[in-house]
């Protein structure tokens, strides 16, 4: 799937919403769960769960995303399932270091 900056994507498996922040152009294959994640008007298959592997979940609010690859997703709304680059799971974005006031 081609992720834009500001686009908004969920899962197929549980409640996980995204947003793109960063991006590096042409295809990725963003995944929540183990499985493909899907466009905001797109429906996902009934009964499917997050596979035991990507089952981590993600928070709301909190930044993934992997340098190499240059993709970075804010969490809109969380869920059950971890974000991952394929099989490679998309890290938790540290917080920059602020100056010490002293």
């Amino acid at each position: 799937m081609e992720a834009k900056v500001g686009t908004r994507l969920k899962s197929a498996v549980c409640t996980t919403e995204v947003i793109v922040v960063r991006s590096p152009g042409g295809d990725i294959d963003l995944r929540c769960g183990g499985h493909a994640m899907l466009a905001q008007g797109q429906t996902a298959a009934d009964g499917a769960a997050p596979d035991e592997a990507f089952a981590g979940g993600s928070a709301m609010g909190k930044r993934y995303s992997d340098d190499g690859v240059g993709l970075e997703v804010l969490v809109t709304k969380a869920g059950a399932g971890s974000l991952s680059i394929g099989d490679t799971l998309l890290p938790l974005k540290d917080a920059k270091a602020l100056p010490s006031s002293d």
